[in-house]
């Protein structure tokens, strides 16, 4: 089940399922900027009712965020539910969310990193295609942000297929911290790791959150999926190794197609050459293509894509095409 796309004029609600608008780096700059690049795109934004509570640990109470998610989706006048920023504690809200209210009312839901975890069990308890994609504070970049605009109206403003291209330059700096002075590096494209060809349902994100709902009702089928996974700086490539061993011990691991993993950044310490290693231990791998460094992940820019959605992956020859058929 898709949500009907956007248009001019369409309304977007910020929540925050996991951390705060009330958070210090947020600055009244970054939320300036992000509000003018939601307008240029012709959209209006609100704000829900508690996205700003914070406690000790830079979120709010469980109820509070609920609440929010539940009066988003209720909101006739909303089309689009865009997430404050990621954090660790979105799997709190599971067990309290109206499944049922999401089903009958269904809006586009966007944001990465902690919020797959309620991408992936939206999708697993309702068939509602949710996405993983920029976070309001995204669209607060001063530089660097074009990529990301432009696949965010690829995926969200139009119905077509969408070729998955590799930007020119990514950063991977803590640029909220300073937005005028930042490192870009030039994009050496997409990797190859394995050759292949692969059609199928769109599952995953943020590697360690997604493990999160293995062996619960919140888990997606992977049968017939290609993954999407990525992580973050804490990680390094011996998580990364035992992190995905633990998705393929499940059952129906065997029936999936492929994966695309997104960049890692630095501080993980895992290279091209370190995850073909892992990847090569693999033999339930041997025969899917997998490749890596897709712009999506904890660095900038970053695409849009389906939780649900359908995917193409064709590697051979040396080359990579990579695309989003259904979103």
């Amino acid at each position: 089940m898709f949500a009907s796309k956007l248009k001019v004029g369409d309304s977007v609600r910020v929540i925050s399922p996991a951390s705060s608008l009330a958070n210090d780096w947020i600055s009244d700059e970054l939320k300036t900027i992000a509000l003018n690049n939601f307008k240029q795109l012709g959209l209006k934004v609100s704000f829900s009712e508690n996205v700003s509570e914070i406690d000790d640990f830079g979120s709010s109470s469980l109820q509070s965020r609920v609440n929010d998610i539940h009066q988003a989706f209720a909101d006739k006048s909303i089309q689009m539910i865009i997430t404050t920023y990621g954090g660790f504690n979105a799997n709190q809200l599971l067990r309290y969310l109206d499944y049922d209210l999401m089903r009958n009312n269904p809006k586009i839901f966007c944001g990465h990193s902690d919020i797959n975890v309620l991408s992936n069990a939206i999708l697993a308890k309702t068939g509602l295609v949710s996405y993983s994609g920029p976070h309001f504070t995204s669209f607060g970049n001063k530089l660097g942000f074009d990529f990301t605009r432009d696949y965010f109206q690829h995926c969200f403003f139009s119905e077509n297929r969408i070729e998955v291209c590799a930007s020119e330059k990514f950063s991977d700096d803590f640029w909220a911290s300073n937005q005028d002075n930042r490192k870009f590096s030039p994009n050496k494209g997409h990797c190859i790791i394995n050759e292949g060809h692969a059609e199928g349902v769109i599952i995953g994100g943020n590697l360690c959150t997604l493990n999160l709902l293995q062996g619960t009702e919140y888990m997606p089928p992977l049968k017939d999926s290609i993954l999407f996974l990525e992580d973050d700086y804490e990680v390094h490539p011996g998580t990364v190794d035992r992190d995905l061993q633990s998705l393929i011990h499940l059952d129906d691991f065997k029936q999936v197609k492929g994966i695309v993993f997104g960049r890692f950044q630095n501080k993980t310490n895992m290279t091209n050459s370190l995850l073909k290693q892992i990847i090569k231990s693999k033999c339930e791998l041997d025969h899917i293509p997998v490749i890596s460094d897709v712009d999506f992940g904890h660095t900038t820019p970053l695409i849009s894509y389906p939780i649900g959605g359908k995917a193409q992956l064709n590697v051979g020859n040396g080359k990579i095409s990579l695309s989003i058929l259904e979103h």
